[in-house]
């Protein structure tokens, strides 16, 4: 039904996924018409409602693509998201035939045993090793790492990383989280914080028919992993996605996976012709997608107020992964580690008496925002097409795990898997990616009346040009 939330029938405890969706949608500037509908069963197993979430947030980003693309003939759309497809892309949507995709994961990162607790080392980019290893004084092997942590209190050597330029995380629980500053300055901002920018002068108007984001630009500086997710989204839906890197930025395991629909290019912020050639680009473009911290962009030379003034009536949609307030603004994080500072990881181990953290069965908050940023931008396009205005809205992994932790679980672990995948689970036709042939799944979503389709297949960072 329309009005307010977007969802359709009673929303009670059993059917968790449409009551996670109804708040999800409440987050947004106007009321949504789209009249969502979830199908499907099966959970992943956790102590939190992950299947729910992920179909909440997909289904959310469908509601609003649903409610662009009222903006064109005025024909409200029925939306049905699959909980159990949601799920699976929420862990990997590529199959690929013939070749495998290396490990995101460096050798050193994961979890350690320190004398008071457990901490979690993310050593992926070769800087965040080197902090690591530096502060530890030992070689980049995991016994060596794990002897010389044991000997460290968890919230010292988390400390130490993170003042040396890597990235680390304590094991707290959800208690400990919430009555620490951090915790509280999170749970005081919105799960999508908006302001208005400045009036456009001109708002192209949504294209009919099937593909509601046709002839829109959006440049896309995001990285590992939410970001890429939302421009995804965003690119299956028509928009022209443009993805700038840094000189020799890769992300291996995580590119075919997430480049699909888009372009990519490299240019170096640092210099002022790469600064140059973003600002040419943006002064053209309809979308800015970032995962900058705060300050970031400033340090750049790119503040918010050179933004607007490339760029009158510009959408942005801004990711941070431990809050846009509060000590741990600037810190650096990815889902793991927001995992072990909000209590997530702990509170699966004290539940089902494991000797070890639990993360979740899939980076759901890296996921699950980037739906949430991707539902963002199309209500940034709604509200742009209403009054002229552009707008800034900005997202947390940190408040993201703050809206999944307010939920559990509907489940007992040992009733939750769901079936195993089939042939029927993925999409007609091989994608031919440039590292070789691949199936995706079927996507989860159907809008009435939209296409969800990817222009080109996944492509390499860096191959092709800073031009639209």
């Amino acid at each position: 039904m329309g009005g307010g939330h977007g969802t359709s029938g009673p929303t009670d405890g059993k059917d968790l996924a449409r009551v996670m969706a109804a708040r999800i949608l409440a987050s947004g500037r106007a009321p949504s018409q789209g009249r969502l509908t979830v199908t499907g069963v099966g959970n992943l197993p956790s102590v939190l409602p992950v299947t729910e979430f992920a179909a909440a947030s997909v289904g959310a980003a469908g509601v609003a693509a649903a409610d662009l693309a009222a903006a064109a003939d005025g024909r409200h759309r029925d939306v049905r998201v699959d909980r159990r497809l949601a799920s699976m892309w929420f862990a990997w949507s590529l199959r690929p035939v013939g070749w495998r995709t290396p490990s995101p994961w460096d050798d050193v990162a994961g979890d350690y045993r320190t004398c008071d607790g457990w901490i979690r080392l993310h050593t992926n980019a070769a800087a965040h090793r080197e902090a690591a290893l530096r502060v530890l004084g030992v070689p980049g092997e995991r016994d060596p790492v794990a002897r010389a942590v044991a000997g460290w209190e968890a919230a010292e050597l988390e400390t130490r990383v993170v003042e040396a330029g890597g990235c680390a995380a304590a094991m707290r629980s959800a208690a400990e989280w919430a009555s620490g500053e951090q915790g509280r300055s999170v749970a005081s901002e919105p799960l999508i914080a908006w302001e208005d920018g400045d009036r456009s002068g001109a708002v192209p108007t949504p294209a009919g028919g099937g593909r509601p984001l046709e002839g829109l630009r959006v440049l896309d500086l995001t990285r590992v992993l939410a970001g890429p997710v939302a421009t995804r989204f965003l690119a299956l839906l028509g928009a022209d996605v443009l993805r700038v890197d840094p000189p020799r930025w890769d992300e291996p395991g995580l590119v075919p996976e997430v480049m699909l629909g888009k372009r990519s290019a490299r240019l170096d912020l640092r210099d002022a012709r790469g600064r140059g050639r973003l600002l040419e680009l943006l002064e053209r473009c309809d979308v800015l997608v970032h995962g900058y911290r705060p300050g970031a962009l400033d340090g750049l030379g790119l503040g918010a107020a050179v933004r607007r003034g490339a760029r009158p009536g510009l959408v942005e949609v801004g990711l941070d992964a431990y809050g846009w307030t509060g000590p741990w603004r600037t810190r650096r994080g990815f889902d793991s580690l927001v995992q072990m500072s909000t209590g997530i990881a702990d509170a699966a181990m004290r539940e089902w008496g494991l000797d070890a953290p639990k993360p979740l069965p899939v980076q759901a908050l890296d996921h699950g925002t980037g739906y949430l940023m991707a539902y963002a931008v199309l209500e940034g396009l709604r509200r742009r097409l209403d009054t002229g205005l552009g707008s800034v809205a900005r997202l947390s992994l940190a408040r993201t795990a703050l809206f999944l932790t307010g939920h559990r679980a509907p489940a007992a672990p040992d009733s939750q898997t769901p079936a195993p995948e089939t042939d029927d689970d993925l999409a007609p036709g091989v994608e031919d990616t440039e590292w070789g042939p691949a199936r995706r799944l079927r996507m989860p979503l159907e809008v009435e009346g939209v296409a969800f389709a990817a222009p080109r297949p996944a492509g390499a960072l860096g191959s092709g040009q800073a031009r639209w």
